[in-house]
């Protein structure tokens, strides 16, 4: 699998201070790489760049060595995106939910998908509750069944370990694991500390080096 996100010289600068400046970053298929730092040091915001979110920034993107501009329609293809809030739509079921996200995905309805989906983030039983009436912790399963519906080889994740519990931390680990394994390739902030494993990079915003290995 062809897949390698690169920055050049990436700064972002907010309200007169710069959150990061020359940053050099170079993704490959089969790592999982953590953004680290303490609040307000732009972990969020780079990966709102990263992912085609935000235009306000210096320096270059690359993806499979073509500038950004360039390959954004094949970059975005390959790109599945979870921010820090659900995205879960309060009066929708998890079922109607999922149906939304595989259309906007552009595939097909696939009920028995959706259901399996469900059933394997802890959500069976759920799939016809409006998801207004689901705890937070059920509300993020909603938005982490979409990794087993959507096949994107590059997943960019904002803090996807909020809220849910033991279980489900554990069993997110081994899906992301599992994912990079199979050539995928995950870019995630988490305040949870991610069990060591080959596959674990990181990279430090604010302070402490730009980009440390592990």
């Amino acid at each position: 699998m062809s897949l390698r996100l690169q920055a050049q010289s990436l700064a972002c600068e907010r309200d007169d201070r710069w959150l990061f400046q020359d940053l050099d970053l170079d993704i490959h298929a089969g790592e999982i790489v953590r953004v680290e730092g303490p609040n307000g040091s732009g972990k969020t915001t780079l990966l709102k760049i990263l992912s085609g979110q935000l235009a306000d920034y210096e320096g270059e993107l690359f993806w499979n060595e073509l500038p950004m501009r360039e390959a954004r329609d094949s970059f975005l293809s390959n790109l599945l995106y979870l921010g820090h809030a659900p995205g879960v739509k309060a009066a929708l079921t998890p079922l109607e939910n999922l149906a939304w996200y595989q259309a906007l995905a552009g595939h097909g309805p696939d009920e028995e998908s959706r259901y399996a989906a469900l059933e394997e983030v802890g959500l069976g039983g759920f799939e016809d509750v409006p998801a207004g009436q689901l705890s937070a912790g059920q509300q993020r399963r909603v938005a982490l069944a979409r990794l087993l519906l959507t096949p994107r080889p590059l997943w960019v994740l904002d803090e996807p370990f909020t809220a849910i519990d033991r279980d489900g931390v554990a069993a997110l680990e081994q899906r992301l694991v599992g994912h990079a394994r199979r050539g995928g390739c995950v870019l995630v902030t988490t305040h949870h500390e991610l069990s060591p494993c080959a596959e674990l990079r990181r990279i430090r915003l604010g302070g402490g080096g730009d980009d440390v290995g592990v």
